[in-house]
């Protein structure tokens, strides 16, 4: 395999260029001068239809839940469950041992071999860059008991503990589902599962994360944190500077029924409240019910683009996701062409979260060497939103795949007309232009980068999309 070298070019290395020429290289002829300015336009020979292919973003799409135990002693989780077919985690930590409801002796602080338990599985996850949902329960083994959870003291405190290493990991986990009450963690049944409790959870949550979104099992737990009630959800308002606006749902009752197994009140009114949030939000929770029909693939489809929907459990209900495997879709689903004749499940798969094809590609400069302008043009397909800034850089590699030139641009946040301007300053020889939109960098090196949905213009190696080529002739 050809390894790939990022060189950075100092200020001024590349100054005995300057009289260089750029020329069209694999692109469509120049539209003419622009606007007097000598600049000519290219619009680049780039696949811009989008492709159907499984595309493993971060932080979106079916997860796999994982079952961690936290003990005096640390951690254990079976580790084989992470691997390359999967990137979205589903987090399901028992800290059952720390109540004294499940142990018999007492409530206890976490232990700090536990918390580095935490830290060390969050690092793995980081380290194969993969995402997480993180939930915690006092239900021992996830089994479905109620009446588990220790003292409202202890349960903030132990909120107060974990917080500190959740936000070290901001581009690994996606979303903390807030948890901690009845069984699963599901935040019912139970004799606490009542917003005297559960608003000071969320409270707390929210008091000690940085960003991190922060989500409750129904959108009457919202409510109740805002101090408002369904009466008056039509007009309000959470504005972006509120800590309310990290505040969001998950739903694993979703589309089992027509409140969704109690997740709702008013349906409709709710969800467009809700909608506002999950703009900017991830969503998502559990298809359940199998003889439900709302979520057959000729019924769901809208709401989950208004509710911006993120991820699922490919695991439960598992008559649901062969239900949706065994389902094609159609011009009675939608009229997305691409997918007629392909699974429902292939479908949903592909629109969980954000999804971004690129739809245009425009170079613009002059002949004699200044600068380059690049117009890109974006589609979001997917359901949701991109709910994270990426850092962004241009990549110009030669032939041989090495990076001579990198260039830091604005943050991307999910807009879809970009434009850059780059000095240019390299050796005559032809340079594809890549855009690498990361989570941040480990070691001068991307993770977490985002992948546009178009065929052949990703390199998995420089982990960017290839959004042209260019020419440089010495004179």
């Amino acid at each position: 395999m050809k390894i790939k070298k990022i060189l950075f070019a100092a200020a001024g290395v590349f100054s005995f260029v300057v009289a260089a020429t750029v020329t069209a290289c694999n692109m469509d002829a120049a539209n003419g001068n622009e606007n007097g300015t000598g600049l000519q336009s290219y619009t680049q020979k780039l696949s811009y239809g989008e492709s159907t292919e499984k595309i493993d973003n971060p932080d979106q799409g079916f997860y796999r839940p994982v079952y961690v135990r936290l003990t005096e002693d640390g951690v254990s989780f079976n580790k084989n469950i992470i691997n390359a077919s999967t990137q979205l985690y589903h987090l399901r930590a028992d800290i059952s041992a720390f109540s004294g409801a499940v142990n018999g002796t007492g409530d206890k602080p976490l232990s700090d071999a536990a918390l580095q338990g935490l830290d060390g599985l969050l690092s793995y996850l980081k380290q194969n860059e993969k995402s997480a949902v993180v939930r915690f329960a006092y239900d021992a083994g996830y089994n479905g008991a109620k009446d588990k959870e220790p003292a409202q003291d202890t349960i903030e405190s132990h909120i107060s503990q974990v917080c500190p290493v959740l936000n070290n990991y901001e581009t690994t986990v996606t979303a903390i589902e807030a948890g901690l009450i009845g069984p699963w963690g599901e935040m019912h049944s139970s004799a606490i599962a009542n917003a005297e409790h559960i608003t000071p959870v969320i409270r707390t949550f929210l008091e000690n994360t940085v960003s991190l979104p922060v989500l409750v099992r129904t959108p009457k737990m919202i409510y109740d944190y805002l101090g408002i009630k369904l009466a008056d959800i039509g007009g309000y308002e959470i504005s972006a500077t509120d800590a309310a606006y990290r505040l969001g749902l998950y739903n694993d009752g979703y589309l089992g029924s027509g409140n969704d197994l109690g997740t709702y009140t008013d349906r409709e009114r709710e969800i467009e409240f809700l909608s506002k949030q999950t703009e900017h939000l991830p969503y998502g929770g559990e298809a359940v019910v199998p003889g439900s029909s709302l979520h057959d693939i000729e019924n769901c489809p809208p709401e989950m683009f208004k509710m911006n929907l993120s991820y699922l459990n490919v695991e439960w209900n598992n008559q649901v996701i062969d239900k949706w495997k065994n389902s094609v879709y159609t011009s009675e689903c939608g009229n997305e062409e691409i997918y007629y004749g392909k699974s429902a499940f292939d479908y949903i798969q592909n629109r969980m979260g954000y999804r971004f094809v690129l739809t245009n590609s425009v170079f613009k400069y002059a002949d004699k060497l200044d600068k380059l302008n690049i117009e890109l043009t974006l589609k979001n397909a997917g359901f949701g939103n991109l709910n994270r800034v990426k850092k962004a850089k241009l990549l110009f590699a030669d032939e041989s795949g090495e990076v001579r030139l990198s260039k830091t641009v604005e943050d991307f946040t999910g807009q879809t007309d970009l434009k850059y301007s780059a000095d240019i300053g390299l050796d005559s020889g032809k340079y594809g232009v890549y855009l690498c939109l990361c989570g941040e960098e480990v070691d001068g090196k991307p993770v977490y980068a985002l992948r546009f949905a178009n065929e052949n213009i990703w390199d998995a190696e420089l982990k960017a999309n290839k959004i042209g080529e260019i020419e440089i002739k010495g004179e």
